[in-house]
């Protein structure tokens, strides 16, 4: 009786995850794996992820190649069930390396005979309700890539959809269409991106990792989605800096753990942003949705230097101890390389603490598609003028300068100024009598 051939399919890693990149597989074909071994590393948009096997087998066949772009919940691989089979490394013969590379070569060609064009192929005036992604608009603006030359790019998604990996082929094919004409003049008041070619001097080549490459697409997309505005504030924080100062030994002795200016960060804004519901939003085409949970991202550093925003979920419900934990897990993890998926997905606003490297101030872009982001300066001590009942003194106080960039299509200034006084005002008048 012959085992069973069951398909493995690329997993769903994430609420707006629709897609995953195959970046490499661990058990190769012929190989036999146990129950919860991994079997393949994926990579989103968002973070890599190591696919387990749900049971003891072998693989059979890769269905697809290292870097090819999977939607979630297709086939990438299959496996024969053998639950008595035990784990031994396969030693690849040379037909084995044949086959691999003719069936890569062959996927190659494939691509390329599907996504050329023919030479007689007409053209016309591109649909204007033709549906470009975000991802897409924006790798299309980097590469100066019009609609009009996007609406030839052959899609293979659903309902012939623009992939990533079509327009990234398309581009590196030398973009046969880019000087096509269209059977009708655009028109001349329409603005179009000039196809410059600026020089951009000689020196050493570094090529961007990939998470620098999606940073790079997704800073582009957020420019070009959201008209950014940004106010600025500063806050008097000398009383909350003296209370940190006098707590933090006691906090980390009650707690075990870090106190840091993180976490107080974050209580102000939660509270700030249950105070005005309206920042906590995102854009849907013409619909605006409050989101019903307060999410805080923490903009935070990599050992690569590349940025990443872990998220500290329902901040508002959170004591300040259960803040500083949940800050200095998501930290330690990032630190280390090991933030999981659930770990950076689902915020709803976003702090970026510029003050961390010297900075006095920053103009923050804003992480889709959250509707505003908060940075937050140097704590520095200034001389002050400061209004007594006795009258004006000239005091050493604490000050530190917080910018919020907001989306001007849903937030005005009203509602932008008044959202961020108030996270200053919490951090000004913060209680020192509280207990830790």
């Amino acid at each position: 009786m012959s085992n069973k051939i069951t398909d493995l399919l690329m997993p769903k890693m994430g609420e707006s995850i629709t897609e995953g990149t195959i970046l490499n597989w661990l058990i190769q074909e012929g190989d036999s794996f146990e129950e919860g071994d991994i079997i393949v590393e994926v990579a989103t948009d968002k973070v890599d992820n190591e696919v387990p096997a749900p049971a003891s087998g072998i693989l059979k066949k890769h269905l697809y190649g290292p870097n090819s772009v999977v939607a979630v919940g297709t086939p990438i691989a299959h496996y024969e069930v053998d639950a008595t089979v035990v784990k031994k490394e396969k030693i690849s013969s040379p037909s084995d390396t044949i086959n691999a590379s003719t069936l890569k070569r062959s996927q190659k060609t494939s691509i390329k005979q599907s996504s050329v064009p023919t030479q007689n192929a007409a053209f016309t005036i591109p649909n204007k309700d033709m549906f470009v992604s975000p991802l897409i608009k924006s790798i299309a603006q980097q590469h100066h890539v019009s609609y009009e030359e996007l609406a030839r790019v052959p899609g293979t998604g659903a309902e012939g959809r623009l992939r990533k990996s079509d327009l990234m082929h398309y581009i590196d094919e030398g973009r046969p269409f880019q000087f096509a004409q269209t059977a009708v003049q655009p028109d001349p008041t329409a603005y179009r991106i000039p196809q410059l070619n600026p020089d951009k001097g000689t020196g050493k080549i570094v090529e961007m990792d990939r998470m620098r490459q999606m940073i790079a697409d997704h800073m582009v997309y957020s420019k070009h989605t959201s008209p950014h505005v940004t106010a600025y504030v500063e806050a008097d924080l000398t009383e909350l800096v003296a209370w940190r100062t006098a707590n933090k030994i006691p906090f980390l002795e009650k707690h075990n753990q870090k106190l840091t200016f993180t976490p107080l960060f974050v209580e102000a804004v939660a509270k700030a942003v249950a105070d005005f519901p309206m920042i906590n939003v995102s854009v849907d085409g013409k619909n605006i949705i409050v989101k019903e949970n307060i999410n805080i991202g923490m903009a935070t550093a990599l050992p690569s230097g590349n940025l990443i925003v872990p998220v500290v979920k329902n901040a508002n419900q959170k004591s300040l101890p259960e803040i500083a934990a949940e800050v200095n897990r998501l930290s330690g993890l990032a630190r280390e390389n090991k933030l999981g998926g659930d770990d950076i997905k689902g915020s709803t606003f976003t702090i970026s603490n510029v003050g961390t490297f010297g900075s006095v101030m920053g103009t923050p872009i804003i992480n889709q598609p959250e509707a505003a982001i908060l940075a937050t300066g140097i704590i520095k001590k200034r001389a002050e003028v400061m209004e007594r009942p006795e009258g004006d003194t000239i005091e050493i106080r604490q000050m530190m300068y917080l910018s919020l960039s907001f989306d001007h299509r849903i937030v005005d200034g009203y509602l932008g100024g008044s959202f961020l006084r108030r996270i200053a005002d919490n951090l000004e008048q913060f209680d020192t009598s509280r207990t830790i």
